[in-house]
């Protein structure tokens, strides 16, 4: 069963990072709002590619919040600490197979079953540019809506106890307490939780569409796919990619998938040639394969010159290859085909390193010209004064998230800043082709010896069924005899 496109990302806006509750609804929905926390307006009303925007709210909710500015201006005007959380951001890829009616009913469903359900607040919005990539963004509140309408605790004091029961005095005054999450919305198993949730339900939209084609959330390690994951292109590579400018991560995609195809291919073909030999071997006499074809061949031959010659050379390459291969009857020419299943999974195996490798390299290497292209902004923004960086944020931000986005992926990834080197990760991967080599030559010699057994197949094949058609007609006679 084909498996679809599977993207769900979650993250949480906070004031600390200069990020802006109110600004993340105005540019995800299009619209124009002001900021009542900052007085800053935003304006993103030429913002293209917004097909489908809405706020969902539980029931007990003050309808007032299904104005997108009021909610989010009520979020800001709650949450007081410069640090504090504003929003949760849900992004979903959206499944093409779908039409726009159908994703939204789909996101709709989705949000309202896991999210509001349970106390939150949910501003969902759809873009799709026409370029293939449609998806959805769902912001979250995080702080729940109490039955009377007004905002929850995110947490509560909890006093830490001594062994007699009693509070734990602290020099200031104060006892010695921690705070404890009113709910589970931000425990690491949520995340695993909603994106499970989300392929369950592209799965049953496709299913309900009469789709063979599936979704699943986990990496292809933990579906045990015997298959190397394409990297992520990224918005930029992604459109340059759609307007046909190859890219180097393009170029890695292409490479690997088609290393994938060929080998399923190759696995699709050896299986077939199995299931054969074993229906076959189910109809065979008991006498030795090589035998039986020859046997036949030569029956043809002191019967009649008037045989097809094709299949008669066919059937004689059929016989030559059993008798070179030592192949007796149908369970060796099965053997024989497991052995090349094996030998086809070794260089699977082998090829699985190189991609690896590949991908790990192309990965490194964006993210440490990332690093150096847009770390003046970085500066630059961190230089500002805490009231101006959110206007500065707005201007530059594709270039400050990349420039996090790579520091971070570099902290993730333990490579300390005297460990980039790009120089040395560009030769290495300048070497990866070359190492392959061997493996393609490999494969190439696999694929023959398979294209040899499907050959072998349709030489028995012909030889059995000339053998088929030679007694038909006698065994007809002989039942005609019997019923005068």
């Amino acid at each position: 069963m084909p498996i679809a496109i599977y993207h769900c990302s979650i993250k949480i806006f906070s004031r600390g990072k200069g990020k802006s509750a109110v600004a993340a609804a105005a540019y995800r929905a299009a619209e124009k709002i002001q900021n009542q926390y900052d007085g800053k307006t935003y304006d993103y009303t030429r913002k293209k590619g917004v097909v489908f925007s809405e706020i969902l709210l539980p029931d007990h909710t003050p309808a007032e919040y299904a104005d997108r500015a009021v909610l989010w201006n009520a979020v800001e005007q709650i949450e007081k600490a410069s640090n504090s959380q504003l929003a949760r951001e849900i992004q979903l890829a959206l499944p093409v197979e779908l039409t726009q009616e159908q994703n939204i009913s789909l996101v709709r469903e989705y949000v309202n079953q896991h999210f509001v359900s349970v106390g939150m607040c949910a501003d969902f919005a759809i873009h799709d540019t026409g370029e293939g990539n449609p998806h959805a963004h769902i912001m979250l509140t995080m702080r729940p809506i109490e039955q009377d309408g007004e905002w929850g605790a995110k947490s509560k004091k909890e006093y830490i106890l001594d062994r007699q029961g009693e509070k734990i005095p602290l020099k200031s005054g104060e006892f010695k307490s921690r705070k404890i999450s009113v709910n589970d919305w931000n425990e690491q198993t949520k995340a695993e939780e909603w994106r499970e949730a989300w392929a369950d339900s592209v799965n049953a939209a496709l299913e309900k569409q009469n789709l063979e084609i599936r979704v699943d959330h986990r990496s292809y390690e933990r579906q045990g796919i015997d298959q190397i994951p394409t990297i992520h292109l990224g918005v930029a590579a992604h459109q340059m990619e759609q307007k046909g400018i190859a890219t180097e991560r393009g170029n890695v995609n292409r490479e690997i998938r088609l290393a994938n195809l060929q080998i399923q291919k190759l696995q699709k073909e050896l299986r077939k040639l199995k299931h054969w030999a074993k229906r076959e071997s189910l109809k065979s006499p008991q006498s030795p394969l090589a035998d039986e074809v020859e046997g036949i061949l030569t029956r043809e031959r002191q019967r009649s010159r008037n045989v097809d010659s094709r299949a008669v050379k066919s059937s004689e390459q059929a016989l030559e290859f059993l008798r070179e291969n030592e192949i007796q009857d149908y369970a060796g020419l099965m053997d024989y085909c497991r052995d090349l299943y094996g030998e086809l999974g070794d260089v699977q195996d082998a090829f699985k390193p190189l991609d690896r490798m590949e991908k790990v390299l192309t990965e490194h290497i964006q993210q440490a010209n990332y690093l150096k292209k847009f770390q003046p902004f970085y500066k630059a923004y961190k230089s500002l004064k805490p009231r101006k960086q959110p206007q500065f944020y707005e201007v530059h931000r594709r270039e400050i998230m990349l420039y996090e986005y790579a520091k971070r992926y570099f902290k993730e990834q333990r490579i300390e800043p005297e460990q980039i080197t790009p120089k040395k990760w560009q030769e290495a991967l300048k070497q990866i082709p070359a190492q392959r080599q061997p493996l393609y030559h490999k494969y190439s010699l696999i694929k023959e010896k398979v294209q040899q057994a499907d050959k072998v197949r349709y030489g028995i094949e012909n030889v059995l069924r000339r053998e088929r058609a030679r007694t038909r007609p006698q065994s007809r006679n002989r039942n005609r005899g019997m019923e005068r």
